[in-house]
């Protein structure tokens, strides 16, 4: 295994010390400013049935590719017309280019390859597909990786005055179900091939970025899967230290692909605990991880708050770990059931974790995307924009 130094993260907002007349270079500094929204989203939203046909069509070879493309595209721009209705300022396109919320993603990195694991995810109360993935070869950024694509037609369609807002998986995705246990074919030392694992999604932000995005979220089911490890390992000192050190690996990982963006490049994550036809894999208190997470130096973390499974705020110190440059983004609305939560309820909650972290370094969203998979969760489209209307109203009447 392999551990590193940790990176410093850029500020959000860089500082200017105000005076009448300013230089090009302060100029240039305040329109560099990262982004910041009271109201998001996690990114994924419910395939309307359309698309799903679509999709059955062209597996069956009743439309061609472009068929399939058009649709996909019309079902974006009616998505988008939503989310900027629902006056969200980080736009997606839904993830309706994609069946899962990280494999299509994966499967499209060089030396990165589909495969049958041959077993479903193990979410409580439903089975998943058997697709996974595997290392194929040295692992590395694909300068022609379709999400590219899909960023450039989401681009193209947003009005002025809202962000496109990319989502994909994190690189942590790749220290799960067995993807990384034949490194050694490829790699002399795991530190080598952590470090190509880290250049890849570096490249794959900057490509990004140079193709006009600002603000990019990498998704994380691991953390939830160490939570568990970590808990039930307590009294395991060899298995403790196991999950430990890929916890510190992810956090080096994490960081090298961090380290020296762009100042005005905002980098989210979302610490997930399964979302799969309004299932779940994990549960568990942030607290096992919460030190690690506060070494990781994203812009903001999204965290899944809408039930008792969660745990309570106190873990938040840590992760916010003091840093006025560093969102938390509560999910405190759940995107698995269309019951809308009381509001006086979710600002009760919001006080609450005022004990821990300023409200001025608080956001809110839902817990996760209503629609992870293509299957979807067990709500209807309707039902998903009332909760973005429920959470927009709490934030106007939280933060102004």
């Amino acid at each position: 295994m392999f551990s590193g130094t940790f990176f410093v993260s850029t500020p959000l907002i860089a500082h200017i010390v105000v005076t009448h007349t300013h230089s090009q270079k302060e100029f240039d500094i305040m329109t560099k400013q990262k982004l910041t929204y009271k109201f998001d989203q996690v990114g994924s939203y419910l395939r309307p049935a359309a698309l799903k046909a679509a999709h059955k069509d062209f597996a069956a070879g009743d439309i061609t590719e472009q068929q399939l493309t058009d649709i996909k595209h019309t079902a974006i721009e009616a998505v988008v017309a939503k989310e900027v209705a629902a006056g969200l300022h980080g736009i997606t396109d839904g993830e309706f280019n994609r069946s899962w919320w990280h494999l299509d993603f994966l499967w499209n990195l060089t030396g990165a390859a589909k495969f049958d694991y041959h077993a479903s995810y193990k979410f409580h109360g439903s089975k998943t597909r058997t697709d996974n993935v595997e290392l194929v070869g040295k692992i590395a950024a694909n300068p022609n990786h379709p999400f590219y694509a899909d960023f450039d037609f989401l681009k193209s369609i947003l009005p002025a005055g809202v962000e496109p807002k990319v989502t994909i998986p994190s690189p942590s995705m790749f220290f799960r179900d067995n993807r990384s246990d034949n490194w050694h074919k490829f790699y002399a030392t795991w530190g080598a091939y952590l470090n190509d694992l880290a250049q890849a999604y570096h490249d794959t932000l900057l490509q990004f970025y140079a193709r006009g995005a600002r603000y990019i979220q990498l998704d994380d089911t691991t953390w939830a899967f160490l939570i568990a490890r970590l808990t039930e390992n307590q009294d395991d000192p060899t298995e403790f230290t196991k999950y430990a050190q890929i916890a510190e690996d992810i956090v080096y990982v994490v960081n090298k692909v961090l380290a020296d963006l762009p100042d005005d490049l905002k980098v989210s994550t979302h610490i997930c605990r399964g979302n799969f036809k309004s299932t779940y894999l994990f549960e568990g208190s942030y607290a096992p991880v919460a030190a690690y997470l506060g070494q990781l130096n994203y812009d903001a973390f999204f965290l899944e708050y809408d039930n008792q499974r969660s745990g309570d705020f106190e873990p938040l110190q840590q992760i916010w770990n003091g840093r006025d440059n560093v969102e938390i983004v509560l999910g405190l609305v759940t995107s698995k059931f269309p019951e809308l939560e009381a509001k006086d309820a979710v600002k009760a909650r919001i006080t609450e974790a005022t004990k821990y972290v300023p409200l001025s370094n608080l956001a809110l969203s839902t817990q996760c995307g209503f629609s992870s998979t293509e299957e979807g969760n067990e709500l209807t489209e309707a039902d998903e924009f009332a909760k973005l209307n429920l959470i927009r109203e709490i934030s106007e009447e939280v933060w102004g």
